[in-house]
Formats: structure tokens, C-alpha cells, sequence
């Protein structure tokens, strides 16, 4: 393991992987901010829509 940081200087790689890393964050952040539901900026999130109720005909039906 040791002969790789021979190959790559540590404190580059260290920043580019810092850089990456915070690039990514940002990335995510930004598009769950373009969301409506994980906007936590414009306050409340939207609430679901109301469930579909099933209703039943009771009236008996008449065979034969």
C-alpha cells in the first residue's frame, strides 16, 4: 500500500478527493433542492393528496 503514495503525492491527492467530495455534496443538495418535496427553504412540504375512499353499494341484489 505504501508504494502507491510513491506514485501520487498525498497532499494533492488529498485536496483533489476533498474537492471532489464537496462538489458532490453541493451537487446533492442542489437537486434535492430543486424538489418540491425536499425544498426545506420554502417552508412546509406539500401535503400528499387525500386517499381515494371506497364506497359500497349496500342495495341487495335480486337473483333468478
Amino acid at each position: 500500500m505504501w508504494r502507491i503514495w510513491m506514485v501520487f503525492d498525498p497532499r494533492k491527492t488529498l485536496v483533489v478527493q476533498g474537492v471532489f467530495l464537496f462538489a458532490l455534496a453541493a451537487m446533492i443538495h442542489f437537486v434535492l433542492l430543486s424538489t418540491a418535496r425536499y425544498n426545506w427553504f420554502e417552508g412546509a412540504p406539500i401535503a400528499p393528496a387525500a386517499a381515494a375512499q371506497l364506497q359500497i353499494d349496500e342495495t341487495p341484489v335480486k337473483i333468478g
